[in-house]
C-alpha cells in the first residue's frame, strides 16, 4: 500500500511517502480501501513530537492520520454488521494509520455511510468531530435545553461542529469567536447567532453571560472566558491551539464564581470505552444527511501531505483539510 510515514519528529519534510505491506485485520478489526484522510492539528503535534512523552501515543516510525473514509476491504474474525465494499468512516482512532491507501481500524470505531448519501470528504471532516462534540456536550458539559453556548475558534474544524450539535441538543443561542476579522467570513455557513473576534469578547457581549464556553484555544482566552460565564456555567476544554500557556486559575476562584472547568480528550475516552463511539456518531450523522452540518473542506492528494501540514501549522486552513488517495 501507499502510505505517508513519520520516521523522526520534525517539520513537515519528515512526512515521507513509502510502500508498505497491506495490513490484515485481526479480531474486532477491519481494513478500509481509503479514499479520504482528515488532517488535523493533533497530527501536527504528533509529527513535531509535542506529545512524545506520553506512553500511550505512537513513536516513530508510524503512519499518521486519526480519521479515514473509504470502503470496507476485509473483515477480521468476529466482525459483523459490515459488508465488503460498504462505504464507511472511522472515528478518531488512537492507532492512527489514515494517511495510507489501506487503513486498519477497529470495527467499534467505524460507522457505515451506506444509507445517508454523505460525501466521504464531508464525512471524514465532520462526523468524527461532531461525535466528539456530542460526547463533550452531553457527557461532560451536560448541556440543558435553553442554555446558551459560546464556541471559541469557531472557524476551526473541531469547534465548527459544536454549533450544529449544540443546536440539535436545544441550545437557545450559539455565539462564536475567531482569531481575526478576516476569519469571520469563514463562519458564515455555520448559522451562528453572532460571531466576533476573540479580543473583543467582553466588549461585544456587553454584560450578557453564557452558560457553556467551548474552548479548543486555551491561553489567555481561556481565562478571559470566566468573565462572561453565567453562574453555574461550564468551560469545556477540548484542546489547546494557542501558542501560549494557560494562566493559572485557582479552585477558590471557581468556587466563588460557582463555575466549572471541565476537560474532555476524546482519544483517551474512546480508547478505554470504544463501545461508546458508534452510538454517539449515530446521534449526529443525521446532521450531515440533512445538511445542518456542513464544513468547508479543502482537498490535497496524499503525496502533498507535507504541504497540508505546512498550511495547517501556518493557520492557513479554514474548516478542514483532507488528503485524497
Amino acid at each position: 500500500m501507499r502510505a505517508i510515514t513519520i520516521n523522526e519528529f520534525g517539520g513537515p519534510r519528515v512526512l515521507t511517502e513509502v510502500e508498505l505491506p497491506d495490513p490484515r485485520p485481526g479480531p474486532g478489526q477491519l481494513t478500509i480501501n481509503t479514499t479520504h484522510a482528515a488532517v488535523g492539528l493533533v497530527d501536527v503535534f504528533f509529527r513535531r513530537g509535542d506529545l512524545a512523552g506520553r506512553p500511550d501515543l505512537p513513536q516513530p516510525p508510524f503512519v499518521p492520520g486519526l480519521e479515514a473514509a473509504g470502503t470496507v476491504r476485509e473483515l477480521g474474525p468476529g466482525v459483523t454488521g459490515f459488508k465488503v465494499g460498504e462505504p464507511v468512516v472511522t472515528l478518531s482512532q488512537v492507532s492512527l494509520g489514515g494517511y495510507a491507501s489501506v487503513t486498519l481500524a477497529q470495527a467499534a470505531m467505524t460507522v457505515s455511510l451506506k444509507d445517508g448519501g454523505i460525501d466521504p470528504a464531508q464525512a471524514v471532516s465532520a462526523l468524527p468531530n461532531a461525535t466528539t462534540a456530542y460526547l463533550a456536550l452531553t457527557r461532560v458539559a451536560h448541556l440543558q435545553e435553553g442554555e446558551s453556548v459560546l464556541v471559541h475558534g469557531v472557524a476551526g474544524g473541531l469547534a465548527a461542529t459544536f454549533v450544529a450539535v449544540a443546536r440539535s441538543l436545544g441550545a437557545s443561542r450559539v455565539t462564536g469567536t475567531v482569531s481575526s476579522q478576516a476569519r469571520i467570513k469563514d463562519t458564515e455557513h455555520l448559522g451562528l447567532d453572532e460571531v466576533f473576534t476573540s479580543d473583543r469578547l467582553v466588549k461585544e457581549l456587553d454584560g450578557r453571560l453564557v452558560d457553556i464556553v467551548v474552548d479548543p484555544v486555551g491561553g489567555d482566552l481561556r481565562t478571559a472566558s470566566l468573565d462572561v460565564l453565567a453562574p453555574l456555567g461550564r468551560i469545556l476544554l477540548v484542546g489547546h491551539a494557542a501558542r501560549t500557556p494557560d494562566s493559572p486559575v485557582t479552585g477558590d476562584e471557581l468556587w466563588h464564581r460557582s463555575a466549572g472547568m471541565l476537560g474532555f480528550e476524546v482519544g483517551s475516552i474512546l480508547r478505554d470505552n470504544p463501545a461508546s463511539a458508534r452510538p454517539a456518531a449515530e446521534k449526529v450523522v443525521g446532521l450531515l444527511t440533512s445538511g445542518e452540518l456542513t464544513l468547508r473542506v479543502d482537498e490535497l492528494p496524499l503525496a502533498e501531505a507535507a504541504e497540508a501540514h505546512r498550511r495547517l501549522e501556518a493557520r492557513e486552513v479554514p474548516g478542514r483539510l483532507v488528503l485524497t488517495i
